[in-house]
């Protein structure tokens, strides 16, 4: 069972709350970040983590809780900020994003933050682990549920696709991924650099269920994946359709911001957008 288990508006409050985090992480970053990724997948993980995660920040050595893998690792200032907000890890702590001896470095080490279940940066590495998560979970009769988290950009790895017939083929219907889809990548439209399209024929012709949802609209992303838990058989995907940068207008859907950080006038800009729920 989650420990928070909140509703859709509760969770969309959280969702601004943990936007507010990223502005504020990213702005005190000494290294830069990535504050594009980090709002486009928030309301993705404040949806898990208030409501779908069977976990808690009192059950991170709970052998049975479900795992989150963060595979899109450079999104990992999100993850902090979300993280921080359900309690796993003190709020003080963001301000020490990438900072020398942080709890809190550039990409995900679960040797040094409370809550993070694998090391990840190099992409399409996130997939392939969680498939031998699951695969043993299911040789050990656990009932945990697999999730991991990629980047649509990152789905030109060929890593991914050998985990998603791997999967398949074991019909590990406890591993559910979601494709954190916002059209942008380090270098530009994701579909200029390697188009993906149709990427839900892609992923039903490897054998998984496919699901779709506007992955900024928190009540499509417990609807869809709350219906992919009573799904049996198959492994899972959600492609959650986002705009990367969500939440701030001057972000959104902006190139630049995939490794760019608020400064100056722009952070003040950027909390005051975020000011307020709805």
């Amino acid at each position: 069972m989650n420990a928070f288990q909140y509703d859709a508006h509760q969770i969309k409050e959280q969702a601004r709350l943990i936007r507010r985090h990223v502005i504020r992480l990213n702005a005190d970053s000494p290294a830069g970040g990535h504050t594009g990724a980090d709002l486009s997948e928030t309301d993705i993980l404040a949806t898990l983590y208030f409501r779908i995660l069977n976990t808690g920040p009192e059950r991170t050595d709970d052998p049975e809780r479900d795992i989150y893998i963060q595979s899109k690792g450079h999104g990992v200032g999100g993850l902090y900020c979300c993280l921080a907000q359900a309690g796993y890890i003190p709020t003080e702590w963001l301000a020490t994003y990438q900072h020398f001896n942080s709890h809190l470095p550039g990409h995900p080490v679960r040797q040094k933050t409370p809550g993070i279940e694998l090391n990840t940066g190099a992409l399409g590495h996130g997939l392939p682990v969680a498939v031998g998560l699951a695969l043993a979970a299911k040789m050990s009769g656990s009932k945990k549920r697999i999730y991991v988290l990629t980047g649509d950009g990152e789905l030109a790895e060929g890593s991914n696709w050998e985990a998603a017939m791997a999967a398949a083929k074991y019909g590990l219907d406890n591993l559910f991924v979601i494709v954190d889809k916002n059209k942008l990548q380090l270098a530009g439209l994701t579909a200029d650099i390697m188009p993906l399209d149709p990427l839900d024929v892609k992923w039903a012709a490897f054998g998984f269920s496919v699901s779709e949802c506007d992955g900024n609209d928190v009540g499509q992303l417990i609807q869809a994946l709350e219906s992919m838990q009573t799904k049996s058989g198959t492994p899972q995907v959600l492609i959650a359709h986002t705009i990367k940068g969500k939440g701030v207008s001057f972000i959104e859907a902006r190139p630049e911001w995939h490794h760019r950080v608020p400064k100056g006038d722009e952070i003040n800009a950027a909390l005051e957008e975020l000011n307020h729920g709805e």
